[in-house]
């Protein structure tokens, strides 16, 4: 049965994650670059949220200062009423390369976290191959990253961020190596998985379908010095890929081109 309550759901919600004011600039010694101007919004827990917009624009930025990797010039970022000085833990991060370890094999990858954090890989093996399942990787299990395809790979950097359930998924562009083809079929993955565990996810695309596709909610971003220009509701049934072909996704997506368009993203 199609999704369609969430809305509804997260309103009674207060904000999880409060990016508020925030700034970046960095500095070498012979230039000086905006990347960020003043970004704010607010993530309620369990939603799904993509920033989009075009190279260059800070995106990627956001995320590295909401994990706590890099500080921001001015402003703040509240995790669950806490502010981020340092690296934040609790959280799985995805990025576009998938980092596998290369003498690992893929349960082994999957487990990596647990081990560096000094838990039990006994106990955590029951949940590794059940997410590997989740992605059709069971059988893969033993093989090592030169023997999987690059989907197969990101699959598996997917299985590892969510190894120790954290309640906060940060990914960046997880999807934008991968072929046209692979990158559909994760987005489907990706949306099953999130119907499955409703885990906080913020989800970082150059892609206009995939923002559409997977999100409760789109952050268009301008060129840099980026800014949020406009958040867009998706309100489609889930699961979305049910919904790629209709009137409803089409004029989303044309809402987020339009306005592209208007910051000189798109021209025609």
């Amino acid at each position: 049965m199609a999704e369609n309550g969430m809305a509804k759901n997260m309103a009674d919600n207060r904000h999880f994650i409060k990016v508020d004011g925030i700034s970046k600039t960095y500095f070498s010694r012979s230039d000086r670059v905006e990347a960020l101007r003043d970004v704010s919004f607010e993530i309620r827990e369990g939603e799904f949220v993509v920033v989009v917009g075009p190279s260059g624009c800070g995106k990627s930025t956001i995320m590295m200062i909401m994990a706590g990797l890099i500080e921001a010039t001015s402003g703040r970022v509240l995790i669950s009423d806490t502010e981020v000085n340092e690296p934040y833990t609790d959280l799985g991060v995805v990025f576009q390369n998938h980092l596998l370890l290369d003498w690992l094999t893929t349960i082994q990858n999957v487990l990596f976290p647990i081990d560096m954090r000094g838990l039990s890989k006994k106990q955590y093996e029951p949940r590794a191959q059940k997410l590997l399942e989740m992605v059709t990787l069971n059988g893969f299990e033993d093989k090592y990253s030169h023997e999987l395809s690059g989907g197969m790979r990101q699959r598996a950097a997917i299985c590892r961020a969510l190894i120790y359930d954290p309640p906060l998924l940060l990914m960046d562009e997880p999807f934008g190596a991968l072929d046209a083809l692979t990158r559909e079929q994760l987005c489907i993955d990706m949306e099953k998985i999130w119907l499955d565990s409703r885990k906080t996810v913020v989800f970082i695309t150059h892609s206009i379908q995939e923002a559409v596709q997977l999100s409760d909610r789109v952050l268009v971003m301008t060129p840099r010095p980026g800014r949020i220009c406009r958040e867009i509701a998706i309100d489609l049934p889930r699961p979305r890929y049910k919904e790629i072909e209709s009137d409803r996704f089409a004029h989303l997506a044309e809402e987020i081109r339009a306005t592209f368009k208007q910051y000189g993203v798109l021209h025609e």
